[in-house]
């Protein structure tokens, strides 16, 4: 069952390389620290796009973004490690304040 699930995973690392390598080769070297993990987290790939297409994202496509367990302790962490108010959190990753507050009623009990 744990091959079937590994499958249905997108191999992150090989699509960002391609398509760095396809079109944006003067981007590699600030994507290497991520590209060389052994597992990328969700949290991850939102940098790797960040960096690669920029931070232009329109409405539509912040509707439809998911976070998994994982990516969203992470930011809750980063809001702890860097003294971050819910607003400020949420301006830093582009979300919404009422997803931040949500977030920690259901990671903080």
């Amino acid at each position: 069952m744990g091959e079937k699930i590994q499958q249905l995973i997108p191999d992150y690392k090989r699509i960002y390389s391609d398509i760095l390598n396809a079109k944006y080769t003067e981007k590699i070297p600030y994507c290497l620290s991520i590209l060389n993990k052994k597992i990328l987290s969700s949290t991850d790939i939102i940098r790797l796009n960040e960096i690669i297409f920029g931070t232009k994202g329109n409405m539509y496509n912040q509707k439809h973004k998911s976070y998994d367990r994982l990516a969203i302790l992470e930011i809750l962490e980063y809001q702890k490690k860097n003294n971050m108010n819910n607003v400020q959190l949420a301006n830093h990753f582009k979300l919404s304040r009422n997803t931040i507050t949500k977030w920690k009623k259901m990671f903080n009990s």
